[in-house]
């Protein structure tokens, strides 16, 4: 089971590896036949998520500055991901937990600092011109 959810969580980096980066900081996931941001289109703001495909793109390929500049929390997320991948191939290899297994709370608080972050960095955004 391990072993599966490592390899789940690497998945988008393979998609995103084919991707270029936006050179404008977002829109890259249009390369997937996504449309435009509508909330962008309608409100002349990014939306939560503007640059978050630009910033894996640019993680993927260690261009961890321009991760950063397209969308702070995603690279945070990008990192935990790659993290938690390894963490759990090691584990699925070692045939045992390494360091100690999973648990909910370790969970929740990753999750939260990630999504405490994009609410902060959307804020941030909002009130500047991007």
């Amino acid at each position: 089971m391990a072993a599966l959810a490592g390899i789940v969580l690497l998945a988008p980096f393979v998609v995103v590896g084919r991707l270029a980066p936006s050179r404008q900081g977002y829109g890259t996931h249009q390369q997937l036949g996504l449309p435009p941001c509508t909330f962008r289109a309608l409100f002349r703001r990014p939306c939560p998520s503007c640059g978050a495909t630009t910033a894996w793109a640019s993680f993927v390929r260690g261009d961890l500055s321009g991760a950063v500049r397209a969308h702070a929390s995603a690279t945070l997320a990008a990192a935990l991901a790659v993290g938690a991948a390894g963490w759990l191939l090691l584990s699925a290899l070692a045939g045992r937990w390494l360091v100690r297994p999973p648990n909910e709370t370790g969970t929740a608080v990753a999750v939260s600092v990630v999504l405490a972050t994009a609410v902060l960095e959307w804020l941030v955004r909002l009130t500047i011109a991007w």
